[in-house]
């Protein structure tokens, strides 16, 4: 214990390896939540599913990816976070492996809906949220950014080379390979993480040496647990506002975005492989936006960042319909780019502000307005698809989302005027 604190003191702090290795771990993961966006043609070409029903499948998804985070935190205090992800992870791996086998649409509502949905959803934000709670005091929203920028931006990274896997060798192929990553990821999350920092015998980034930790709560039951801390927050007026902002800023990414821009780029005669490499453009810039998110948040009131953010995203998007060609034109390009920088830039601020209005359970709260985020996202990934089945384009979709992005933005700032208090 005594060489493990010598080391920190004169080297590189542990928690920044734990940090190291939790990016990595998300980074890789990411590529379980891009799969679906390059499903959605080759599943409907060879089965012939409608756009509203495989559709379906991506909601049940998205709905079990964010209600299952505040249960996952609620896990991770009682078993540990290495305990918590490697299972997830395993999860995964079942619920991708098994789609090869898949002959009916409701193979893919249990396999990818409830299997993956339940995994992801038990390594989503939260899980940055927990580290950089239990191992950080210092640099906690740069460190939030980062973290969230690797989940964020593996996920759109992976979609190019799963969009080839897809066109070529075939879906199964591409399903298979998000298999064997999850259980590539398995043994660096079991080998190299840490639950908390007295684990080593050294204390959190910036915590004064000797300094009164927080009371465990991992003692009581997961569930009980998570669910008394929604009925508290539910009684606050910011916790409302925090979570119908994120359910919007859910269905404005991967509701709509993440799961229909290619198809509704391939409506307009633009290649899969083009379209996903565009949407690796975003996840590029996104590095930069989330970072620099994270980096102002530590500086400016989380809440006039949230409005701005939403605001611009949405003016964006109703500018969208008009940009969709069969090549990639400069307008869509800056469009990229642009939307890149605010994918998901509001997760720092929205982390800030849990921590800051809710204190220790902050991260659990962090999951239900997380869940509120997914919840969002699955309406949306819905809506849109049976948008395209009814209307034969996606136009009321992106319009209707930069619409709510516009309500989220005076969500956001409304939360200046509900005094922080916990009931």
């Amino acid at each position: 214990m005594t060489l493990s604190t010598t080391s920190t003191r004169r080297g590189l702090h542990r928690a920044w390896y734990v940090a190291a290795v939790a990016f990595v771990t998300i980074l890789g993961a990411a590529g379980f939540r891009a799969t679906p966006g390059v499903l959605i043609t080759p599943l409907r070409e060879e089965f012939g599913w409608s756009a509203g029903t495989i559709s379906l499948a991506v909601s049940v998804n998205l709905v079990l990816y964010g209600l299952t985070a505040p249960f996952a935190a609620a896990l991770m205090d009682r078993f540990g976070m290495r305990r918590v992800v490697a299972v997830a992870l395993l999860l995964i791996a079942c619920g991708s492996g098994l789609t090869v086998l898949m002959t009916a649409s409701w193979h893919l509502l249990l396999l990818w809906g409830v299997l993956v949905g339940l995994g992801t959803g038990s390594m989503a934000l939260v899980f940055a949220a927990t580290v950089v709670d239990r191992w950080f005091v210092r640099h906690r929203g740069l460190v939030t950014g980062v973290l969230t920028a690797g989940g964020a931006t593996g996920q759109l990274v992976f979609l190019p080379v799963l969009a080839h896997l897809a066109q070529g060798p075939g879906w199964r192929f591409a399903s298979l390979a998000v298999a064997a990553a999850a259980l590539v990821v398995v043994p660096f999350v079991w080998w190299l993480l840490r639950d908390r920092p007295e684990d080593v015998g050294t204390t959190a980034l910036g915590a004064q040496p000797g300094a009164a930790r927080p009371a465990a709560r991992g003692t009581g039951n997961a569930a009980v647990r998570a669910v008394s801390v929604l009925a508290a927050a539910a009684r606050t007026r910011p916790f409302w506002l925090l979570a119908g902002g994120f359910a919007i800023c859910g269905a404005s990414t991967n509701g709509l975005v993440g799961t229909h821009f290619i198809p509704a780029a391939h409506d307009h005669g633009m290649a899969e492989p083009v379209a996903a490499g565009l949407l690796a453009v975003i996840g590029i810039f996104d590095i930069v936006g989330t970072v620099a998110s994270g980096w102002l948040s530590d500086k400016i009131d989380p809440k006039v960042l949230l409005g701005v953010y939403y605001g611009l995203r949405g003016l964006s998007l109703m500018v969208l319909p008009g940009l969709f060609a069969a090549t990639t034109e400069p307008s869509m390009l800056i469009f990229i780019v642009f939307y890149g920088l605010d994918w998901v830039a509001t997760v720092p601020p929205t982390v800030a502000l849990c921590r800051r209005i809710y204190g220790a359970d902050g991260a659990v709260v962090f999951g239900w307005v997380f869940g509120a985020h997914q919840v969002g996202a699955a309406f949306a990934a819905f809506g849109a698809g049976l948008t395209r089945d009814h209307l034969g384009a996606y136009d009321l979709a992106w319009y209707g989302a930069g619409a709510l992005c516009l309500v989220a933005a005076g969500m956001s700032l409304a939360i200046g005027h509900a005094r922080e208090r916990r009931t």
